[in-house]
């Protein structure tokens, strides 16, 4: 009984929290046009791209964490190879010279920018890097027309899209760009080191892979192969059903954000995510503190492996996860797949799986910051 009441909050999480979304067109107040102001946003080039989307950046701050006074901070746009446009916060350390190591940061899946990856930017660039906290396509401040769509191929190139922002920079050094991947876009991270050479250092942050746990669901050790395959046939049924209902409606059905009120019997680590999601941390473009994904989202993910050519990734990769977090086998699991001498696995004692969005003395940024130092030089 113990072990079906586990796989039936597994299930449940899986279902809502990880393919949680946020119906939140991108209608904020009007951003500031003054440069080097909060909410002032700054093109590579005068000359708009040809097929930019306008995005109504919101000019407060209104981030889950304190401003720094030991950083510049302004908001940006950029577009990837799909022509949508993204929205993100860029941080600046006051005392910069030159042409700058640079750090694009993303998630966890299903958070934006405000929250958890703001965070790790403004701390690291207090530490002595530019960096830039994105909103992935579709979610938050960024653009896509259809709201609340996750993609393994999309959400990897949102990666591979802010290396192209930070190397035209003319205060980035292009040849010291990393990234840094949380919870599921630390499996995005993983899989854009794989393709974009550009990236010199990656770290994750208690990663999820995102296709592994939509395919086979939590633990799936504990299920055997003929098992796994009748229920990604069941799930496929009932998803490409409600694909044919969506389309007939005109909507998209939401999976659900993170279960609000919080059951009795919840386990604790759904009860670290209702903290965080819908309490220190809600955040009113959050997927995860709101009403979650498209449903249909969980179809690229089943087919689509994340983490297929991680063995190929040359350059350095620090993967990081909490002794007690209930997701530690997947950085275990992918740390065994990478090769060479410069990949690292911290495990951070005493740490759960939402420790490592926002417990300053938790996050090991000294750790952080010295390896992308040690890299990016």
């Amino acid at each position: 009984m113990k072990n079906l009441k586990k796989i039936k909050w597994f299930s449940f999480v899986l279902a809502g929290l990880t393919l949680a979304g946020l119906v939140m067109p991108v209608d904020a107040a009007d951003v500031s046009s003054k440069s080097g102001k909060a909410g002032a946003v700054h093109r590579i080039s005068s000359t708009p791209w040809e097929g930019e989307e306008h995005l109504k950046l919101t000019s407060a701050w209104d981030k889950t964490f304190p401003e720094s006074d030991k950083v510049d901070h302004t908001k940006v746009t950029f577009h990837n190879r799909y022509g949508i446009t993204l929205a993100a916060d860029l941080y600046m350390p006051k005392n910069r010279q030159g042409r700058m190591p640079a750090l694009a940061v993303a998630g966890p899946f299903g958070a934006v920018k405000e929250q958890a990856a703001g965070i790790y930017a403004q701390k690291l660039a207090e530490m002595g890097f530019i960096t830039m906290a994105f909103d992935p396509s579709f979610i938050g401040e960024s653009g896509g027309n259809v709201r609340n769509v996750a993609s393994p191929d999309i959400n990897t190139e949102d990666f591979c899209a802010a290396v192209d922002y930070l190397s035209n920079r003319s205060d980035v050094n292009p040849d010291k760009i990393g990234i840094l991947g949380i919870c599921g876009f630390g499996g995005m991270a993983l899989n854009a080191a794989a393709i974009d050479t550009r990236i010199k250092a990656t770290v994750t942050s208690t990663m999820y892979d995102m296709s592994r746990v939509t395919a086979n669901g939590y633990f799936d050790y504990e299920k055997d192969s003929d098992t796994q395959k009748k229920e990604r046939m069941e799930r496929r049924k009932a998803l490409n059903q409600q694909r044919t209902e969506d389309y007939r409606n005109g909507t998209y059905q939401r999976a659900g954000g993170v279960v609000d009120p919080l059951p009795e019997d919840a386990p604790q680590f759904v009860k670290d995510y209702h903290a965080y999601y819908k309490g220190r941390a809600y955040h009113p473009r959050s997927p995860n503190s709101n009403d979650g994904w498209n449903t249909t989202s969980a179809l690229s993910f089943t087919n689509m492996p994340l983490l297929s050519y991680a063995d190929e990734i040359e350059n350095p990769v620090l993967i990081i996860h909490g002794e007690k977090a209930h997701s530690r086998y997947f950085s275990e699991d992918a740390f065994r797949k990478l090769k060479g001498n410069n990949k690292e696995l911290l495990i951070v004692p005493g740490a759960n799986h939402t420790d490592l969005y926002d417990n300053m003395n938790k996050i090991p940024f000294d750790k952080i910051a010295a390896f992308f130092h040690k890299y990016l030089g």
